[in-house]
């Protein structure tokens, strides 16, 4: 977020001043994360950030431009499955095993939010964000679709040069294994409500990696 205060923001002017885009952005994902992109509109976002329409409209012509910046946000922020994968300062194998870790300062807008049996008040647990805007957008036409499609194809080539790394045999083969294992754990700790589900997923995702060691020449 930019530095206008809450205070300043009731009197400060509604153009492209500084800090209107990152407003934008955090009430877009706020509200995502709650209650899903296509329930959530232009109007209620703008009320939100708190911004004039036009100021959104100067800033996303369209609310697939909307959605499309929410998400490259969301990748760049650390806040995805995908993050631990370009860690340098973590060994290739643990950085794989830690796609089914919940993120550090896991947020509503996350992969996956709140702690296990978490409070009726508590930020709801979030699938990937990646798979969660595909399916809003099935089309695979759409910029939207095809922009989360792209993630998830970086996200099996990280895997992949991961795998590569530890030198096993058929790494492509691993890796989407692997990915196919951390997308699953985590829709379904978005559906359970359980955001460590993710252990479960560990645990197999271990012995795949045991088994393709065991059998690395």
């Amino acid at each position: 977020m930019g530095t206008t205060t809450a205070a300043s923001t009731a009197t400060a002017p509604q153009g492209r001043g500084r800090g209107g885009r990152e407003r934008i952005l955090v009430a877009a994902a706020r509200l995502f994360a709650i209650q899903g992109i296509n329930a959530t509109g232009m109007e209620q976002v703008a009320e939100e950030a708190p911004v004039s329409k036009r100021t959104l409209y100067a800033h996303f012509r369209t609310k697939g431009d909307l959605v499309i910046a929410h998400l490259q946000d969301l990748a760049s922020s650390g806040a995805t499955l995908e993050s631990v994968l370009t860690r340098e300062d973590v060994p290739p194998r643990e950085r794989i095993l830690g796609l089914f870790d919940p993120p550090p300062g896991d947020t509503a807008s996350a992969d996956t939010a709140s702690a296990n049996a978490a409070p009726k008040d508590a930020a709801p647990v979030r699938g990937c964000p990646f798979i969660d805007a595909a399916a809003e957008f099935p089309d695979p036409r759409n910029a939207v679709h095809s922009y989360a499609r792209e993630q998830k194809l970086r996200m099996v080539d990280l895997v992949t040069a991961l795998v590569e790394e530890l030198g096993v045999r058929e790494p492509t083969a691993l890796a989407e294994q692997l990915v196919t294992l951390a997308d699953g754990a985590a829709s379904r700790a978005m559906v359970l409500g359980e955001a460590d589900y993710g252990r479960h997923a560990r645990a197999a995702a271990e012995i795949l990696l045991a088994h393709a060691a065991a059998d690395t020449p």
